[in-house]
């Protein structure tokens, strides 16, 4: 098993991935995120859903916004609708893929 650099609980699993940033030789650099997972009906994709608070200087109040985020799901690690998850920053892998999921931290 490969260190990533960040201090996470590695999985259980294991695979044979080679985008897998534990098991295979993708590198994860840059910003790490959290967010709930929307959707996770692509192969090997998740689409992360990000709640955000902005403040509106015009109306002098906050506001909700809601960001979708496209990131890889290596095999070794499992999620469901609703879990939380943290994303770390990897090259491009797609058009809209630039993140990979590094951990599930269950569901609130």
């Amino acid at each position: 098993m490969r260190n990533v650099g960040i201090p996470l609980k590695p999985p259980e699993r294991t695979c044979s991935d080679s985008l897998c940033p534990f098991h295979g030789s993708l590198p994860v650099r840059g910003i790490l995120q959290t967010g709930k997972v929307a959707s996770v009906e692509a192969k090997n994709i998740v689409v992360v859903e990000k709640e955000l608070t902005r403040y509106s200087t015009k109306f002098n109040r906050y506001y909700r916004l809601r960001k979708k985020v496209h990131a890889k799901l290596p095999q070794c690690i499992t999620v469901e609708v609703g879990d939380n998850v943290t994303l770390g920053e990897c090259r491009p892998l797609s058009k809209t893929v630039s993140f990979v999921v590094l951990e599930n931290r269950g569901s609130k």
